[in-house]
């Protein structure tokens, strides 16, 4: 059997309450965030703002602001994770506007799979351009409860549709989970969102990545912060904050 396949089973064996039990805190430090001295604003390109930048880094996650930024903060997230939306409300308009539009902070999110729909969300967020990226899981986040209680009001249906072979099975999870409707009011269309989740080999290509991320990197829980490669002891915006600070973005 290989690794995706495994990847595949444990990923559509979650249960279909789909509780987050892998969400929360699990982080420990590995390294001090190193002290630097404060670091002066870097221009965005003429006409552009560092907070409508993106790129894809090697690792699949998407990079908010600046790529060269000197202060690198990455966040390996789940999509159905309170503890990431409480961290998304409380730190994504701060984050943005005093840190990435400064161009000293890039902020990069990496998807960690913990059940099925969280695997259609990281595709479906992907649906758009790079710059569509965070918007959506943004939305996610700040709508998970309505996101969560949709998906598991068609409970038979999402049991079905987790029972179809893989070709059909994500665009089946898509519809019965409301998730169609939910970015179709976010600007990725029904059919946009259905061609994205009939490439099965993307899809799939998702949960390989956070399998072999989650093991590379030790990451058991989300949200797991790291901050210019050392791991960050905490999981809320005033725990990260202050560390973005002590790095030089101050």
């Amino acid at each position: 059997m290989t690794t995706l396949r495994r990847s595949a089973l444990l990923t559509f064996a979650a249960p279909l309450a789909l509780g987050l039990a892998a969400c929360g805190d699990s982080a420990t430090t590995e390294g001090e965030v190193a002290e630097g001295e404060p670091i002066a604003d870097i221009a965005a390109p003429a006409g552009q703002s560092w907070a409508d930048t993106a790129t894809v880094s090697e690792y699949d996650g998407y990079v908010m602001g600046n790529p060269d930024a000197p202060v690198k903060l990455v966040e390996y997230a789940s999509l159905t994770c309170g503890a990431c939306a409480a961290f998304s409300t409380d730190a994504a308009e701060p984050l943005r506007e005093e840190y990435i539009n400064s161009g000293v902070v890039s902020y990069e999110i990496r998807n960690q799979v913990h059940n099925p729909i969280d695997l259609v969300l990281a595709r479906l967020v992907r649906c758009g351009q790079p710059e569509s990226f965070h918007p959506l899981a943004e939305q996610v986040w700040s709508n998970l409860s309505q996101v969560m209680q949709q998906a598991q009001a068609n409970g038979p249906a999402l049991e079905a549709a987790m029972s179809l072979p893989e070709d059909q099975r994500f665009a089946a999870i898509g519809e019965a989970s409301g998730l169609f409707d939910f970015f179709a009011a976010r600007g990725i269309s029904r059919d946009q969102a259905r061609t994205c989740l009939a490439d099965n080999a993307s899809v799939m290509a998702i949960a390989q990545r956070s399998e072999d991320q989650s093991t590379e990197f030790n990451v058991t829980g989300t949200p797991t912060f790291f901050l210019n490669g050392s791991r960050v002891d905490g999981t809320s915006w005033t725990v990260v904050e202050p560390l973005l600070q002590r790095a030089g973005a101050r």
